[in-house]
């Protein structure tokens, strides 16, 4: 279509043009758009409306919420690079992939062999408490401190690239001290990285914690016993690790 009069184009074709495009719009209309009729229509042909460009706020995502929203959608690992290895069950944290005793014991006993090359049992309690009783293999890291130095200072890398080095943290319940250590492994992991690498990518909480799973698997633990945070016999070391736990 013309932008400027021809000679050829009548004047009376031209001022309808005009007027309409001048035309005050209705203030009642939740969306204004011009109307535009072409030259070469007719009079009584109908117009059609332009179509109307809409603008949206845009909206940003912290790393974080990438990362929940990819582990949601396809259930991968810490560096996305393939799904978690081992059957996960709901907990207290949803941000946190749980486990049952039953799979620990799988895992303990070897029949992942062929797929994980390392399995590091966290276990956050204090250590009077791990002293009373505790997983088989597993290393006792209370404070965060304990578990930075162990684990990121010289990072546990697998000589098999096909296989596997995952981790498992509890403490009594599994209830806090384990996801807080949990976490905190994941962020120091992060923050000596280039996303979305990770040295330990797939991390997971024992659910019930040493609590649960003693009842039911006493043969893999050393002792063969179960000492409580609470115990009556250690009220002054728990009060002395919450002094440095804080």
């Amino acid at each position: 279509r013309q932008l400027f009069r021809s000679p050829s184009m009548p004047s009376s074709i031209i001022r309808p043009i005009l007027k309409r495009i001048d035309r005050p719009q209705d203030k009642d209309t939740p969306v204004k758009t011009k109307r535009r009729r072409s030259v070469a229509d007719s009079p009584g042909e109908g117009v059609v409306a332009e179509p109307v460009a809409r603008l949206l706020r845009s909206k940003s995502f912290c790393q974080e919420e990438i990362e929940n929203l990819l582990a949601d959608d396809q259930d991968l690992i810490g560096d996305f690079s393939k799904a978690y290895l081992l059957q996960t069950v709901e907990g207290k944290h949803q941000d946190l992939k749980y486990i049952t005793p039953e799979m620990m014991v799988a895992v303990l006993t070897g029949q992942f062999s062929s797929l994980i090359e390392s399995c590091v049992i966290v276990d956050c309690r204090y250590p009077y408490e791990y002293e009373g009783g505790h997983i088989k293999g597993a290393v006792n890291l209370p404070m965060e401190q304990d578990v930075e130095e162990f684990l990121l200072k010289k990072p546990i890398v697998p000589f098999d690239a096909s296989k596997r080095v995952i981790v498992i943290f509890h403490c009594e319940f599994s209830s806090e001290r384990g996801p807080r250590m949990c976490r905190f492994v994941r962020e120091k992991d992060r923050a000596c990285n280039e996303y979305p690498h990770l040295h330990y990518p797939e991390l997971y909480i024992l659910k019930g914690g040493y609590r649960e799973f003693f009842p039911q698997y006493q043969t893999h633990c050393e002792p063969q016993d179960y000492r409580p945070m609470h115990h009556k016999d250690f009220k002054e070391d728990l009060r002395k690790f919450r002094m440095k736990s804080r």
